[in-house]
Order: C-alpha cells, then sequence, then structure tokens
C-alpha cells in the first residue's frame, strides 16, 4: 500500500483527486491540506510514501518541498500544476520535486506519477517532458562548465555505460566490478556532476559529451590541443 499526502487549494480538486486515489488499488490518501505550510506539515507528522502537491498556494512552496524533504527522505514529492512554464518545472525540480504532472493531463497519468516516483524514478508529464529535459540539459551544461569536471578512468567507463543505456547491474558486469561498487561511483558521479539522480547524471553527462564534441570540431580548439 503507497500511502499518499494532498495539498491544493481548492476543495473540488481535492475532492477529486481523494476519490479518484481512493478507488486505485494500492494507493492510500492519508491527509489532505490547502498551504504551503501544510506540506512540510504532512511530512512531519506522518512521512507518507508520496505527497502531491500544487505549486500555487499560499507561502513559499518550493522552500517547503525541500524542507519536507529534508525531514522526510524517503517521501516522494509530485508538483500537480497548472503552471506549463518551463521555469516552474525547473525550480520544482531543483527544490527536490520527483514528478511534474500538469493538471490538464489524465487521472491515469497522475497515477502513472505516483507509481514511478514510488519506486526511485523521475516523471514528468509526457507533453511536456521533452521542454523540461532541454532545459535542464542547458543548466547541466552551465554548471558542469562552471566546474572543470575530470573523471577517473573508471568514471569516465561507467558514464560511457551509462550513455548506452546500461543499467547498473550490467555496468557491475561488464567492467567485472560488484554492484554496490558502481552505486558508490554514481554516487560520486552524481556530486561531480551536480545531479540529484540517475537521469541527471545521464543529461549532464550527455551535455559534457556534446560540448566536447564541439570544442573539438572548432579549429582554434583543435590548434590549442596541438600545441598542447
Amino acid at each position: 500500500m503507497v500511502s499518499v499526502g494532498l495539498v491544493d487549494d481548492h476543495p473540488l480538486m481535492i475532492e477529486g483527486i481523494v476519490t479518484l486515489l481512493s478507488r486505485t488499488q494500492g494507493l492510500e490518501v492519508l491527509s489532505t491540506g490547502s498551504s504551503a505550510r501544510d506540506i512540510v506539515d504532512i511530512s512531519s507528522r506522518l512521512r507518507p510514501d508520496v505527497i502531491i502537491v500544487d505549486l500555487s498556494m499560499a507561502g513559499d512552496v518550493y522552500a517547503a518541498i525541500a524542507s519536507s524533504i529534508k525531514i522526510s527522505p524517503n517521501t516522494k514529492i509530485v508538483a500537480f500544476t497548472a503552471a506549463t512554464g518551463v521555469d516552474s518545472a525547473i525550480r520544482a525540480l531543483d527544490a527536490g520535486a520527483n514528478g511534474y504532472v500538469l493538471k490538464g493531463s489524465s487521472a491515469q497519468e497522475l497515477i502513472q506519477a505516483v507509481e514511478a516516483v514510488r519506486h526511485g524514478e523521475t516523471y514528468i508529464t509526457q507533453s511536456f517532458a521533452s521542454q523540461v529535459i532541454a532545459a535542464l540539459r542547458n543548466a547541466s551544461v552551465r554548471r558542469v562548465a562552471a566546474e572543470a569536471v575530470r573523471f577517473s578512468i573508471r568514471e569516465d567507463q561507467i558514464v560511457r555505460l551509462l550513455l548506452r543505456g546500461y543499467t547498473n547491474k550490467e555496468i557491475a558486469a561488464s567492467l567485472r566490478i560488484s554492484e554496490k561498487t558502481v552505486k558508490n561511483y554514481m554516487t560520486i558521479l552524481m556530486q561531480k556532476l551536480n545531479a540529484r539522480n540517475r537521469l541527471e547524471v545521464v543529461i549532464a553527462a550527455q551535455a559534457l559529451a556534446e560540448q566536447e564534441t564541439n570544442d573539438s570540431s572548432r579549429p582554434e580548439q583543435r590548434q590549442s590541443r596541438q600545441l598542447s
């Protein structure tokens, strides 16, 4: 049974979502709220598996998301909002949200988002995902460029396999190391790339690879490398 909290300042929206989730096998609504403060309150009192939150409520919702995750690290946050701007999505994800679902989405998509984040995945409304991922990639490029990221030989091997879609288990088998060792390297890569999860590691690594390819194709870059 997946426990769920719901925070939205529209009573009809609350009623509709509670009815939807209550009718879905495996989901249980523990509590509801109507302000940013309630996000933190539900996290501290009940520590649900997932909290669905609206972004347009009284109080600083983004700060409340960040605070609730510190209080209850295992609680996943799904932003369920009418805000279609990429900036809102980036702010929510940066604050610690694991999912971003637009209110124009189907009921089934909201349920899919809850199930996905519960299993450690990041979920973004499908019709909106490409815009958000592109923005995340650009943000990753800026963060990577700000720091002269250097990978060890082993880290570079793992990054290359990640970009080929390998799972941790497949990476471990390919490099003949334990899966635990792979997870340790993933933690290091997240720190180096300022990433919060596997998806952001892959996005940042892709961006870095593209940047290096573009740099190497420039005459001045090739000349400087030849001189060095």
